[in-house]
């Protein structure tokens, strides 16, 4: 039998307490990488359709979830088509805010369609909706934003839903939603006052779609005419296009308004041909601005909507200033 030697011995023991040092070590690193994961992917994931929706749930929300808005700031809900990483978004999310009323039929169609488990909500169908005509049938309006009150109604849902999600940021999400009720109790009142300014016998809308009947009816600036329905799938016909210009001509309001979602050309044609002005600034009505511009937010999209009106309409405008309490 071979002999151990004392250098052997000391040489052995120091490769073992090596190898278990090694381990130790290594299981310290993993716990502590466990520890400082980032709590963003704790967050429950929230997704929203609709820019306008989006905005309001990253007021609600804040820092204490993941939000995703599948439709981005420009993009016209009405015709959107969804793509393949819309389908991974959905599946993902534990909650879904989405308008309703047929707004986004391509979205809803596809998280109908999907195995996602999360909660589905249609946030805009807690308003009662207008209802219009659309071809041979009565369609409820989904453009309930127009009114800043429907918004307010909606901000509730967003964090009735959201404590429902994540119940231990209950007092966060009520402590941001009174924030911003008090901001948009404050807007609706100023819309209110600035058409107010505009003479009466001018306080008329005339727009591409049929998207501002809550705006007109809570502000009292009824919609006069418009070139399309509710919907910006639909093509008008020449006749369309030849009775409105004859309805502008009679009702004498002194300009019409494009949207920032649609190509402005139609509605142009439409202003040249009743002699009338086209607004120099385009309404936003189904989406908010892109960032960095004037209608970014909800709360900017609908002060700087009523500047537009209020100002080609011969109003008097005044910006649009939130008064802290």
């Amino acid at each position: 039998m071979a002999t151990i030697t004392h250098s052997q011995v000391r040489r052995y023991t120091q490769t073992l307490v090596g190898i278990f040092l090694g381990l130790w070590l290594n299981g310290c690193t993993q716990i502590n990488s466990r520890s400082t994961t980032p709590q963003g992917d704790e967050k429950p994931k929230v997704v929203a359709t609709s820019t306008i929706i989006a905005n309001l749930a990253e007021e609600v929300g804040g820092g204490e979830i993941q939000l995703t808005g599948i439709l981005k700031p420009g993009t016209d809900p009405h015709v959107y088509e969804p793509v393949p990483s819309d389908t991974r978004v959905l599946e993902e999310a534990k909650l879904i805010l989405y308008n309703g009323f047929n707004l986004e039929p391509g979205i809803i169609k596809l998280m109908k369609s999907t195995g996602t488990k999360a909660r589905q909500v249609a946030v805009g169908e807690v308003v009662k909706p207008l209802q219009l005509r659309k071809e041979q049938q009565v369609v409820p309006d989904p453009h309930v934003w127009g009114d800043v009150k429907n918004a307010i109604a909606m901000t509730n849902t967003i964090r009735d839903e959201l404590i429902q999600l994540s119940p231990t940021d209950k007092q966060k999400f009520t402590q941001n939603a009174e924030k911003l009720t008090q901001e948009l109790t404050q807007l609706d009142s100023w819309i209110t006052q600035q058409v107010k300014t505009i003479p009466p016998a001018k306080r008329q809308l005339v727009t591409t779609h049929d998207a501002f009947q809550y705006y007109g009816r809570a502000y009292n600036i009824p919609v006069a005419g418009t070139l399309i329905g509710i919907s910006t799938e639909e093509q008008p016909s020449a006749q369309t296009v030849q009775k409105l210009v004859e309805s502008i001509k009679k009702i004498g309001v002194p300009a019409i308004f494009a949207e920032t979602t649609i190509n402005p050309a139609l509605i142009q044609t439409v202003a040249q041909e009743a002699g009338i002005k086209l607004a120099p600034r385009q309404l936003y009505s189904d989406s908010i601005g892109a960032k960095n511009t004037e209608g970014d937010t909800y709360i900017k999209m609908m002060a700087g909507n009523t500047r537009t009106i209020v100002e080609a309409l011969g109003g008097s405008y005044q910006e649009f200033q939130y008064q802290k309490k």
